[in-house]
């Protein structure tokens, strides 16, 4: 005799329908394979001595082209290049940008020496560590470590650092007298800002 408690059981329809591979939320679908994954920031690591080589690059521009004018131009005693905007003009600097405290009786040597060593070893562990798809900002920091290097190499054996570029018009503006160092070191801020300003975020995000 048939149990009737079987009998009595509710059918329960099996869906055998294979799931769809991905979330839904709303009107969106998400690959469950790309839940909760965020873009991994990989650093510089050893791909940083590519860096340094530009870094070497800046620092050998800079001493040779300091090496011509000491060899090469008369202290103080201007050679046209570019009339009436650009001169070769030697001059040496004792003190920062600007010749800030460049009067201050020789202290001043080893407070920009010492800074400037800081700055360097700071910028060498940075570049390591700095994110590899941030390239602009890379090369900003290698050309402010080959600027800071080039005017610390100067401080230390001589004293002073050697100047040798005049930008001015005529006798009417005088921008202070730079080097190639100078050069570097401000275009690698400028780089730094821009990746500061329009790159970052990106990245972070």
């Amino acid at each position: 005799m048939p149990n009737s408690t079987e009998n009595n059981k509710p059918h329960v329809a099996v869906d055998n329908t294979p799931k769809p591979a991905h979330a839904t939320t709303g009107n969106s679908s998400i690959p469950k394979g790309r839940l909760n994954k965020t873009p991994k920031i990989i650093a510089n690591g050893s791909r940083a001595f590519v860096w340094y080589l530009l870094s070497l690059v800046v620092v050998i521009l800079d001493q040779w082209t300091k090496w011509l004018a000491e060899t090469k131009l008369t202290f103080h005693e201007p050679v046209p290049v570019i009339e009436p905007f650009l001169n070769w003009t030697l001059a040496y600097n004792y003190g920062a940008a600007f010749s800030f405290l460049a009067d201050a009786g020789g202290w001043q040597k080893w407070f920009f020496s010492g800074l400037a060593l800081v700055m360097s070893l700071f910028l060498i562990g940075y570049l390591i560590k700095a994110p590899r798809q941030a390239k602009l900002l890379s090369i900003g920091l290698a050309l402010v470590l080959g600027g800071a290097i080039g005017n610390l190499i100067d401080r230390l054996l001589h004293g002073h650092v050697i100047d040798f570029i005049h930008v001015h018009y005529a006798d009417v503006w005088h921008y202070p007298i730079f080097n190639i160092a100078d050069i570097g070191i401000s275009i690698g801020v400028a780089l730094i800002i821009i990746d500061m300003l329009f790159l970052e975020g990106k990245r972070n995000k």
